[in-house]
Parts: structure tokens; sequence; C-alpha cells
């Protein structure tokens, strides 16, 4: 009998500072030749932990006991030399954040030679240069964005290239954390497809480690359930997610059908039964009596691939503007939510910052409570900003390291001159317990390193929204939290929407947390709004073909019960 391709026998992991406490918690798996393994588990579970120290990624003075064999060869013993070619060549690791692997200071096209040629010296670097570009081509990088640096590219198209990065080598197994995390269903139906291909021809593992529970049903042979440290379930994939034993696991698959199933069978029920009370020929989208509260007319926001104008003029090709918002005619009425879905690098975070005048559109006009931003001046834009508020996808990255919970959220209100000191201090408390961090003095003087993600969330949420904001543009608020972490987060935004009498634009590329939660979707690709309507018009009878490839690449857990039954 064969050898496992990757086995990990009763690991025990524990970091420096870590009080004695076990991040991995006598963890043993195993991992065959062509097979794909996906490990799912709430933020902070150890999932992560697993993925590192299965390449000896860990800081140095991290507990670890147990055995890591590749076949059949002890990676806790690798002398540095064979760490190095097992690292890559053997395996390759897709960080969750892309920027983890991509140097700020290097092209795309320096990285992918660097890694080459540093396995594989005898390549002439035209022949790297090929077999590079044709692996980000696999990827939907194009050849042309070769020259450019990680900044200048969407999250989801660095995490393209950090894929691309992996797969250069040929390795026997890739560990991917949260691969496909800020991409969207259509790039990662490809990728995955492309790695299920690779599983298959090259007898190449894959350990995927992510919290969709629907895409690892749908792409992976086995499922491993993590709880606390420990695995506490695994099984075949349709036989976890179609009897589930463990209460932890249930609970996941609640979540996550309360997101994809419940609310639209909720929407489908109330929609009947309106036509049905009203007459055939209801209209879902009805245009509100109330003006616009957002109103974007002609919005465009271009960019050149090359600055520097000798470069221009000696290049070959025409055009080299990219066109990352290209007349976008969009309006947002008081007390909606819209949400705008589309694939990464369509242009949806580069709308929401032309909005907020973070950059300043090339042209057209973004009209908001009737006054014209783009003739606003800084002082001006200053007290629109007010009413104008941003949550981003990554908390931690907003948030300021050196600054505890309460001064983060206070902050605002000092800026904008809304409270004086003490009534701030009152307010922040209230606003913390608002969104579910209770008892708030026991958060307030937390750091964002001493919270879940999901609790980091909610900070940047009540940051938000302490200067009772009209508009709260939300770009991919819940697609880094894990199911259970994310139903909690969006029945909140359900709940302070009411409250607080907001309206939002929610960019997503998770179209059934668009379903969940949104009245309105806009469809975006190449920069431009290709399909607008209600919800219920947009799932139930796309009418562009950008539209309906969204629909038909989106995982949906009832869809693969159904298949198991």
């Amino acid at each position: 009998m064969n050898l496992p391709l990757f086995e990990i026998e009763h690991l025990r992991v524990a970091y420096p500072g870590g009080r004695g406490s076990w991040a991995i918690d006598d963890v043993s798996l195993t991992l065959r030749q062509g097979e794909r393994l996906g490990l799912v588990g709430e933020s902070g579970c150890g999932k992560s932990t697993l993925g590192r120290a299965a390449m000896r990624l860990l800081p140095p003075t991290s507990q670890v006991e147990g055995r890591v064999l590749f076949n059949g060869e002890a990676v806790l013993e690798f002398p540095p030399e064979r760490l190095r070619q097992f690292r890559g060549e053997a395996v390759s690791l897709v960080f969750q954040d892309p920027m983890t692997r991509l140097d700020p200071l290097m092209t795309i096209g320096a990285h992918c030679l660097e890694t080459l040629l540093a396995h594989q010296p005898q390549l002439s670097k035209q022949a790297a240069k090929e077999r590079a570009i044709e692996t980000l081509e696999a990827v939907k990088i194009p050849a042309s964005r070769w020259a450019q640096y990680p900044h200048e590219f969407s999250g989801g198209m660095r995490q393209r290239v950090s894929i691309a990065l992996a797969l250069l080598l040929d390795p026997k197994l890739i560990v991917a954390d949260e691969p496909t995390t800020s991409l969207d269903v259509t790039i990662s139906a490809q990728i995955l497809q492309e790695l299920t291909r690779l599983c298959q021809e090259l007898q190449m593992g894959l350990l995927v480690i992510s919290h969709d529970l629907a895409m690892i049903g749908e792409y992976c042979d086995r499922i491993a359930v993590m709880y606390g440290g420990k695995i506490v379930e695994t099984g075949a994939s349709l036989s976890v997610l179609t009897q589930p034993q463990h209460d932890y696991t249930q609970s996941l698959l609640k979540s996550a059908l309360h997101i994809q199933t419940h609310s639209a069978l909720t929407r489908d029920l109330l929609l009947a039964e309106v036509q049905q009370q009203i007459a055939p020929e209801f209209e879902p989208d009805p245009k509100p009596d109330k003006p616009p509260l957002l109103r974007l007319q002609d919005l465009e926001q271009h960019y050149m691939l090359e600055q520097n104008l000798i470069s221009r003029w000696l290049s070959k090709s025409g055009d080299r503007t990219i066109r990352a918002v290209d007349g976008v005619t969009l309006d947002l009425y008081p007390g909606e939510i819209l949400g705008l879905v589309g694939e990464s690098g369509c242009g949806k975070s580069t709308l929401s910052r032309s909005i907020l005048q973070l950059v300043r559109p090339t042209a057209g006009q973004v009209e908001f409570l009737g006054q014209d931003l783009m003739r606003c001046s800084r002082s001006e834009l200053q007290r629109q900003r007010r009413q104008m508020q941003m949550v981003f996808q990554d908390p931690h990255a907003c948030l300021n390291p050196q600054m505890t919970v309460r001064q983060s959220v206070i902050d605002p209100l000092l800026i904008h001159r809304l409270a004086e000191p003490a009534e701030a201090q009152q307010q922040t408390l209230a606003m913390l317990e608002r969104v579910g961090l209770t008892p708030a003095s026991d958060y307030a003087n937390r750091y964002p390193k001493d919270l879940s993600g999901g609790q980091q969330q909610r900070v940047a949420i009540a940051r938000a929204l302490i200067t009772r904001p009209k508009l709260l543009i939300c770009d991919e608020p819940v697609s880094m939290l894990d199911a259970s972490v994310q139903a909690q987060v969006l029945d909140l935004m359900l709940d302070l929407k009411r409250e607080f009498e907001l309206t939002y634009l929610f960019i997503t590329h998770d179209l059934w947390v668009a379903r969940f939660l949104c009245d309105r979707i806009a469809v975006m690709n190449a920069g431009k709004i290709v399909e607008l309507g209600s919800t219920e018009a947009i799932f139930t009878q796309p009418q562009h073909p950008y539209t309906q490839t969204l629909l038909a690449a989106a995982p949906l857990l009832a869809r693969l019960q159904s298949t198991a039954s």
C-alpha cells in the first residue's frame, strides 16, 4: 500500500506567550495523492496555525509536539537546505492576505522570475518569463500587467497572483489558506476547477482552509471540522454536509443555510403573496417618491498603465488606459440597501472610493444630499463625510493597532467636534454595547490584536456609526468571517439599519449574502453596470449573460444537499 502524501500525527502547537494553552491540540490528519481535503471552522480555531505548522512557518520559539510527514519524511526534522527545497517545490502555501506573499517594491513579473529562477536556475530568463505569463493567464492576469506593482491591483487580483506563484513550480501539495476569500464566484470556480484538474492529472494533494462550507463541499473530497484547536469531525464532504454528527458542525451548517436558504425562501414567499394580492403586473422594483440620497451620473475613474511619458511613447500597444469605473450612472434611495456585485478587478472598490472622494474621479458627477461632491472644497467635503462612512473588508487593516477600542471609536466624534470629551466617552460605550460588544467596559481598553475577526468588525461598524451617518458604504464587510459570525454581523447590520435609519451601499462578491441583505442589486463588469434590478428579479430572471454566469458559478449548500438526497 502506498504511503500517504501528507500526514499529521498527534500535533500540538503552543505560541510563545500563549500561557500554556495549545493553539493546536492533538490533531491527526491524512492526505493522499490526488485528494482534496477541506478544513473548516470559526476564526481563531487553529486552522491557519495548522497550515503554517505543516510548513514550519511558525515563530521559532513556538512549542511543537507530534509528527508531520511528507512522503514518509519527517518535515519537523528537515535541515535548512531540504526545508527550502520542500517549500515551493514540494509544498506551496497560498495565504489569505496576498500582501503577506507579495513585496510592494517588486513588480508582478519580478515576483514570478525570482520564484522560478531561485528553484530552477537552469531556465533562461526568457523561458522563465514565458512560463510565468502562461501561469498568470491561467488565473486571468493578462500579460499586459507584467510590469505593474501589487498596489496597482485589486485585492482579488493580488490573490490571483499569489495563487499563480504557488502553481509555478508544480508542487505536490498546495496548502491554501482561505484562497478565494477576496475572489468573486466566477474566478473562484475557475481557480478551484484548475486546482481540481491538477490534483487529478498530477496526483497533487490539496488542503483547503476555509469558512465557506458550500465551496468546500463542492470542490473537496473530504471535510475536517476544527473547533478549539481540535478536529471534532471528519468524513466525506456530502456525508458531513447532509448528516453532521457534532453539535458545532450542525451550528455551522445552520448559520450558512440561514444566509443562503432562509432569507431566499422568505423573500420568495413575500413576493408571491404581494403579487397575488395586488395584480399579475406587480413590479417588484417601484421607484420611491423621495429623491435619491446618492446620485451618480456618468462617473469615470481611469488610470494609465505607465506614468512615465517616455515608456508610454516607446510602448508598442495602443491604449494603455485602465477604465476602472467607466460611465456609471446609479441612484441610491433613502433607507435602501443596494448591493454591488461583480468579479475582482471590475471596479467595485474604486467606485466606492470615488463616491467618498478618497480618489478624485476622472469625470462625471457624484451628488449626495443634493450637493455635487466634485465641486466641494476640502472643508465642505469633511462636513459631508460625516454623513458618509465606510466599513472595509479587513477590520484589522483599518483599525490603528496602537489605539484601544475606545480611542478608535471616539476619534470621529472628536475630529468632527460632535461632542465634548465626557459626552463622547458615554456615546462610545453606548455604541459598543449596541454593536454587541458587551459589557462595553470589558472591550473599551483592549487593542485590535486582542479581538477576534468578528469582534474587530463590530468595532469598525461602531466607529462608522458613531457620527450618525445617513449612508454606510460596506466593502466586503463579512467576506473574511466564518459562517456563524457572518450571520451574526449581517443580522446586526439589519437591526442597525432600522434603528439608525441607514442607507447601505453593500459591495460583495458573495451572491447569497447580497440576496440575504439587499433590496436591489447592481451587477458590475469591466467598470460598467451591466444589470440593475430588484434582488428577486436578478436572482430569478437575470437578463445579462454575465449575471447568468455569476449565478451559475455560485456554490449553494442547499443544492449540494439536495443532490446527495
